[in-house]
């Protein structure tokens, strides 16, 4: 008998398509290097913008002044308000439908997103349509632990015990899917099996085998 009994789930990146996708496009739009978004958020990792909203130590408008200072201090302009514009992604059919067949199979699932305080609900959207079909995505799980609410943000140990706490499992039990490796590193360091995510069906085949599942039975 398979020990894992609960799957926990990363939204942006592995629910819905990878935020950095828009990213890429926005950059690609503005004339402005390849990458520069992530390496933005890659310094001062702990202390920058982006950490600090995810977190909700800060609102949008100090968001928007603080990016904005850390892309000038590397030589470009582009205020976190245009990034957050594009931040949402869209929902993936194929991790829907799994969500629903890990359901009725008995698994407890659940979410952990680092997200910001902006827009609408978890899902962050800030089309009322979009919004809608994210919460009808979010409402699939048993627990959703957010990054914006809690004050503590992947991959500190904290959010998944909080997760785990809620959904009444112990971390040894769980199956972790987040599109960045330090968030799985941080979920396979308190027992989880973590996957990461580059892909719907690669995702889904890898969930299969951890599971002792045959392949296509979450498809």
């Amino acid at each position: 008998m398979n020990e894992r009994t609960a799957v926990l789930f990363d939204f942006g990146g592995v629910i819905t398509t990878s935020p950095f996708e828009a990213f890429a496009r926005l950059e690609a739009e503005r004339g402005l290097p390849a990458g520069l978004i992530r390496r933005i958020n890659a310094t001062d990792p702990d202390g920058n913008a982006w950490a600090l909203f995810e977190r909700a130590e800060i609102d949008a408008a100090a968001f928007d002044t603080r990016f904005a200072e850390e892309a000038r201090a590397l030589g470009h302009a582009l205020r976190g308000e245009d990034v957050l514009a594009v931040l949402v992604g869209d929902i993936r059919p194929g991790m829907v439908r799994a969500l629903d067949r890990l359901v009725a199979l008995r698994f407890r699932i659940g979410c952990i997103t680092n997200n910001v305080p902006s827009g609408d609900g978890p899902g962050m959207a800030r089309d009322p349509a979009k919004a809608a079909l994210l919460a009808d995505v979010l409402a699939r799980f048993e627990v959703v632990v957010e990054s914006s609410v809690e004050g503590v943000r992947k991959p500190d140990p904290l959010i998944y015990a909080i997760a785990c706490e809620r959904l009444g499992v112990a971390p040894e039990t769980c199956v972790f899917l987040d599109d960045l490796g330090v968030n799985c590193k941080g979920a396979a360091g308190l027992g989880m099996a973590a996957i990461k995510v580059t892909g719907e069906r690669q995702a889904l085949g890898e969930l299969e085998q951890v599971l002792g599942m045959e392949s296509g039975s979450l498809s």
